[in-house]
């Protein structure tokens, strides 16, 4: 299975990050592969923790260089896309959890929505189709669910 963790980049909170990198330990705990667009912020957090569970984590980069990932990713793919590369996020994922966010992680919930893929929020968009989590746990619990399901 693999769940995709997107949300802020750099102007990612303290509180973000740490609820970022308790979704991708959880996830590595359930054995799945965390997905992002491998940059920093939610996207480093959620790496962090997946890989301080010894799980697999996949950074789709916007740009060219493989080595723009941050230090947690496994995987690096550089997909020169820029902002289009979140489709791929999305595509290359079973489920969706979405912590914080500007217009980025928006379009990737629409586009998640759009796929038929289960979107779980954590202080992110209000947009009708989100499941909003009340906690790393209850998001995890549900991306499962739907991981499984799909």
């Amino acid at each position: 299975m693999y769940v995709a963790v997107v949300g802020a980049g750099v102007d990612a909170t303290e509180a973000q990050c740490a609820l970022a990198e308790e979704v991708g330990a959880l996830l590595a705990e359930a054995g799945v592969t965390v997905v992002t667009g491998g940059l920093g912020g939610v996207m480093e957090a959620a790496s962090r923790g997946a890989r301080s569970r010894h799980g697999t984590t996949v950074g789709l980069l916007p740009g060219l260089d493989r080595s723009a990932a941050n230090g947690w990713v496994e995987v690096s793919i550089p997909t020169g896309l820029g902002e289009l590369r979140n489709g791929l996020v999305v595509r290359a994922s079973d489920a969706v959890v979405a912590v914080g966010g500007g217009p980025g992680t928006l379009s990737e919930i629409a586009l998640a929505l759009k796929g038929g893929l289960v979107v779980i929020g954590l202080g992110t968009w209000e947009v009708p189709g989100v499941h909003a989590a009340s906690s790393a746990q209850d998001a995890v619990a549900h991306a499962l669910a739907a991981a499984r399901g799909h």
